[in-house]
């Protein structure tokens, strides 16, 4: 027997400690973005298909995994079962569907998509835009001085994955309106021709609907709402609901702040915008766990990163306490 499978007894009675269940429930949000069909040296914080398999089977395991909806309802409620977690992916990508979404069906595990709607059908979110231009830039360097950036390597992908960061960091707090236009123009200005099959078409948003997976609203372009106007914020949020009730019919009751980190990306006053424009309830990227006290437009969501089923059970356990 391995390392992993003796930790599970001890990891699963830890786990009805800390979360028992009704009153005194904890409730764990996992965040995903993408499911790779295989690892990408330039994506290392995305699981590959075999990762996230072994991920959702341990989390089977160990929690009762509710959709978001429910389980905030419960949560409410003081009802929900010991071991309460929730699946929830961000952004809208493709894979969403054809890689992550079988892999949550085999295991019966439900799951909520927040869609940033800007840029289904074809489109392309700005740090995708850096990824791919740093993918397929030509040569063994890269010159960005007019960027004041410097000049970079390229001799491998450690190198590449590296001049990601710097351009993502250079690009991350444009203003919104500019910051993509940039990116592609950045990438124009080397002759790199991008995909533009990264993320869902429509049909595809209808189809993961139809599989009865859970659709919120993640804004229309995915700004960093506390770097907008309070105006322009909540028009981004209004938008990203209307074309998700135009292409669903039905109205999503879930949002999440894009990037969610409290105080840095979203303040009270979006907070009070996701309320009125009739979400139940919202998400951040703030780590831990929600409880009873929790409010529910600024619930806790954590990423596990872990690289073995034990230590990521043992993740699990530690966000509960947090």
């Amino acid at each position: 027997m391995n390392a992993d499978a003796l930790l599970t007894p001890a990891v699963r009675a830890a786990l009805g400690l800390a979360s028992p269940g009704g009153r005194r429930a904890r409730l764990s949000t996992l965040i995903f973005h993408r499911v790779l069909p295989a690892p990408d040296p330039l994506l290392p914080g995305d699981p590959d298909a075999a990762t996230f398999r072994w991920q959702m089977r341990t989390l089977a395991r160990h929690f009762n995994v509710l959709p978001l909806g429910e389980a905030v309802q419960r949560l409410r409620e003081g009802s929900l079962p010991p071991r309460a977690a929730c699946v929830t992916f961000d952004d809208g990508y493709a894979d969403n569907l054809t890689i992550a979404a079988p892999i949550l069906r085999e295991l019966g595990l439900p799951a909520t998509f927040f869609i940033a709607t800007g840029y289904l059908d074809g489109g392309r979110m700005f740090n995708d835009t850096l990824i791919e231009l740093a993918r397929r830039l030509p040569g063994e360097r890269c010159d960005l001085s007019a960027l004041g950036l410097g000049s970079h390597p390229l001799a491998s992908a450690a190198d590449r994955h590296k001049l990601v960061g710097v351009l993502v960091s250079h690009f991350k707090y444009l203003p919104p309106e500019t910051r993509l236009q940039a990116a592609e123009a950045l990438a124009a200005s080397f002759g790199v021709t991008l995909p533009d099959d990264l993320m869902m078409s429509s049909a595809q948003l209808r189809e993961l609907r139809a599989l009865g997976m859970e659709i919120g609203g993640h804004t229309d372009s995915h700004p960093i709402l506390a770097r907008q106007d309070l105006a322009a914020a909540e028009q981004e949020i209004r938008l990203g609901k209307a074309r998700l009730e135009e292409i669903l019919g039905e109205s999503p009751r879930l949002f999440a702040y894009p990037n969610g980190r409290k105080g840095k990306d979203y303040t009270e006053e979006h907070v009070a915008l996701a309320r009125s424009c009739g979400f139940d309830a919202a998400v951040s990227t703030n780590y831990g766990a929600a409880s009873a006290d929790s409010d529910p437009y600024q619930l806790p969501r954590f990423t596990p990163w872990d690289k073995t089923p034990g230590r990521f059970a043992l993740r699990l356990l530690r966000n509960l306490y947090h």
